[in-house]
């Protein structure tokens, strides 16, 4: 016996089966991933999915909430730094060049994002993360002076979220190319000469 408790053991089960679905959901799909492809692939007898969630699509949920929540909270702290719009724009901006739209990580926001709009308690999960996330944005903005905080943090995230979703079919798209688009939205002395 390894001398670990039935506790660590539960955890350790949990792990391996979000880590599985969080593989699974970007390699197949949502919809395709089932108690038995999952309970393989976490090495565990398929009855264990229920025991510690109480359904599949729980599991899925948590799972695709948990890399979101661990994606924008690195975002997040990257946004801390910026101390003025085109530094809010570039930490945004730097954090894209990280995904190609292919990668496990944008495949799984993309299934999430689809699978919410048929799941309620997934859509109000990954509705309430984006405001959050949002107003993080909008709060480095305002501490900058932007005259509008929150229009703009509004732009930036669609623009990304769209960014992702293109570079999915074209990776040559460039998050650099946007940079300076995206700063001249951001830019607080532009804005301000135009009001």
């Amino acid at each position: 016996m390894n001398g670990r408790t039935n506790v660590e053991r539960g955890r350790d089960v949990r792990a391996r089966l979000l880590q599985a679905a969080r593989e699974l959901v970007g390699e197949l799909g949502w919809n395709a991933v089932s108690t038995r492809v999952l309970a393989e692939r976490a090495g565990v007898r398929a009855g264990l999915v229920h025991y510690h969630f109480d359904s599949l699509a729980a599991l899925l949920r948590q799972a695709a909430l948990d890399e979101m929540r661990r994606v924008v909270a690195e975002t997040a702290a990257h946004l801390k730094a910026a101390a003025d719009p085109a530094a809010t724009v570039g930490a945004l901006v730097s954090e894209v060049d990280r995904y190609d739209g292919s990668d496990p990580a944008s495949r799984l926001f993309l299934e999430a994002y689809l699978a919410a709009t048929r799941d309620a308690v997934l859509h109000d999960s990954i509705a309430e993360l984006m405001k959050d996330f949002r107003s993080a944005v909008a709060t480095t903005l305002a501490r900058a002076g932007h005259p509008d905080p929150d229009g703009v943090a509004v732009v930036l995230l669609a623009v990304i979220d769209g960014l992702l979703l293109h570079r999915g079919l074209d990776p040559t798209l460039s998050a650099a190319r946007i940079r300076p688009l995206l700063s001249q939205v951001a830019d607080t002395e532009e804005n301000g000469a135009r009001q």
